[in-house]
């Protein structure tokens, strides 16, 4: 809303399909201080191979990021 928008809210919003990769690198939504919960560990065989593959980039990217 035109009143959100004056207050600032979503300023700094990173919209991840305009980002390289289609993935804001670094961005957390969570409260500051929280840490990234481990949701998922993808097993080595089948198509979970190129989703852990596909994690440890994103991951890497997450590490380079000034965004932290």
């Amino acid at each position: 809303t035109k009143l959100m928008k004056e207050l600032g809210h979503g300023k700094e919003y990173r919209y991840a399909h305009d980002e390289p990769h289609a993935y804001a690198a670094g961005e957390s939504y969570l409260p500051e201080g929280m840490a990234e919960p481990h949701w998922y560990e993808p097993v080595d065989r089948g198509l979970e191979s190129q989703i852990a593959e596909k994690m440890a980039f994103l991951r890497k990217l997450d590490e380079g990021s000034n965004k932290k």
